[in-house]
């Protein structure tokens, strides 16, 4: 029985009457097979972390400043912000209509039609799923670097002969850290919550901690004239234009606005989800938009010397943002002690983000191997006495450790395997928006939470913006190109769409049907 031949609503109602969660999942196809224990609060907190503005700034801090610096941070956080939210608002829509764990491959199939909807549950759920698993990665491995960093500054740093981690040291610290992350996700979703309304309250504490504290002890600030106008073009990429060089540096503020699919993907583990699913999503854009652009801030009116945060010779190994903590404090004080505290507010922010995004992917997962789309689906669909989906946990842990791999190699290749984090994730978000206003524009029926009249104006605005930054994140970064200096991104998506394509020409479109019932009879 494929997906568009769900029970009759009347059966539903009378089977569920007593239960309205379980009677609207029973109504789009599916049993409940885990428990509905999240809050709007538990459901918002997960996004949040994910999304995780110290982890998003911190880790792409050197690209905003070398990329059109301060200007380009401060007011490209509101431009990708506005946007981003415009892509949410959409997501949020469709998320009310269909509250699924399988989120986006979900809608996709639902809002293309009949004889698309395989076609585009499979293209949607690989760069969905394949892109949540390089965020994982990304996450960790960023971890890693700023543990090493960390060590690095506090055994005297650069100049003091301080100890330098070896990339397989960086790559076993990514992978212990990976391994606590899988324990944790294999709890029961009550600890999930806790952690994550913990995770949400640290994020938000240590931003406004950081941004208050940082500008106020260092002993040189910024004019506002500096954080707000000045585009840094002075740069070692061969890029001048200014225009150019502010597109370049919104990657960080995009980085940073991604992974609030997460409250879709906990739908069925959300209590009243077709109303609190969209309002965790919407709600964890809008309130990183505003602490992520006060941490910014904070952070940036104590910088002074771009090109001196920049070098590879500073404390901090070239590590901006560690060596603005560090000298902030170093110069007050004499030492450098409270900036690596503040770095570790960072790291454990930075560690909770990977801990939500895992369990994301792991709903993912279990959602898209319900569906029979992986490789060996009846394993990784299997859920425990607890009612986690363990087997789907340890497979995501495992796959983002092996993305990291490439790490050993060259940097260079595993920065380009991360890239697909952000451009593959935002096309898996725009693909079911495309289809919702293309082809569903007169047959969609929406949940609680719609835009009305808008709905169609607010959609384009979403696929436009994600199909700009598709380009414009894939354009060289720096000038002459050469292999080590080509951006790596337009391979990266290219290749994985490649491989998504001819799976499904070569071997999925003789069996995938789309998103199945799991209901029996």
């Amino acid at each position: 029985m494929t997906w568009n031949k769900p029970p009759p609503a009347v059966a539903v109602a009378a089977a569920d009457a007593h239960d309205t969660d379980h009677g609207r999942l029973r109504e789009l196809g599916y049993k409940q097979e885990l428990k509905r224990h999240l809050s709007v609060l538990s459901n918002f907190s997960i996004s949040f972390t994910v999304i995780s503005v110290l982890t998003g700034v911190t880790t792409l801090y050197n690209t905003g400043l070398a990329f059109g610096g301060p200007a380009t941070m401060t007011l490209g956080w509101f431009v990708a912000g506005v946007f981003t939210m415009a892509v949410g608002l959409s997501m949020a829509e469709i998320c009310s209509a269909f509250p699924t764990s399988g989120g986006l491959y979900y809608w996709s199939a639902r809002l293309s039609g009949n004889s698309w909807a395989p076609f585009a549950a499979w293209i949607t759920g690989w760069f969905n799923i394949v892109g949540q698993w390089a965020g994982t990665a990304s996450i960790d491995f960023s971890l890693a670097q700023l543990i090493q960093v960390i060590v690095l500054l506090s055994t005297g740093g650069n100049s003091g002969g301080g100890y330098l981690a070896s990339k397989y040291v960086i790559f076993a610290f990514h992978a212990v850290i990976l391994l606590s992350h899988a324990t944790i996700n294999s709890l029961s979703i009550t600890w999930l919550s806790f952690f994550g309304q913990l995770a949400a309250i640290w994020n938000m504490l240590g931003v406004f901690a950081l941004m208050i504290v940082v500008p106020v002890v260092a002993t040189e600030r910024a004019s506002a004239k500096f954080v707000f106008t000045h585009l840094n073009t002075d740069n070692s990429a061969g890029i001048h234009n200014k225009l150019y060089i502010f597109v370049l540096g919104l990657l960080m503020s995009q980085y940073t606005m991604s992974g609030y699919d997460a409250s879709a993907h906990m739908t069925e583990e959300t209590k009243n989800a077709d109303r609190n699913g969209p309002i965790g999503i919407i709600s964890a854009i809008g309130i990183s938009l505003i602490v992520g652009w006060g941490y910014i801030l904070g952070i940036t009116f104590a910088v002074k010397d771009i090109p001196y945060l920049l070098s590879p010779d500073n404390d901090a190994g070239g590590y901006a943002i560690a060596e603005v903590f560090y000298l902030a404090f170093k110069s007050r004080y004499g030492n450098g002690v409270g900036g690596i505290i503040c770095l570790w507010i960072v790291a454990i922010a930075i560690y909770f983000c990977g801990m939500s995004s895992m369990t994301s992917n792991s709903r993912m997962t279990y959602a898209f191997s319900r569906d029979g789309a992986m490789p060996l689906s009846s394993l990784w669909h299997k859920v425990n006495k607890q009612e986690v989906p363990i087997n789907a946990v340890w497979l995501s842990a495992f796959i983002s450790l092996c993305m990291a791999l490439p790490s050993l190699g060259s940097l260079v290749a595993f920065q380009a395997m991360a890239s697909v984090a952000t451009t593959a994730v935002n096309i898996a978000y725009a693909l079911p928006i495309l289809f919702r206003v293309m082809l569903a524009h007169k047959s969609f029926v929406p949940g609680p939470f719609n835009l009305r009249r808008y709905s169609i104006l607010v959609g384009w605005i979403a696929v436009l913006w994600v199909a700009t930054i598709t380009v414009l994140f894939s354009l060289p970064v720096s000038y002459p190109v050469t292999k080590d200096t080509l951006n790596y991104t337009p391979v990266a998506v290219g290749g994985l769409f490649t491989l998504i394509l001819l799976s499904w020409i070569v071997s999925a479109r003789h069996w995938f049907k789309g998103p199945i019932t799991n209901l029996g009879g």
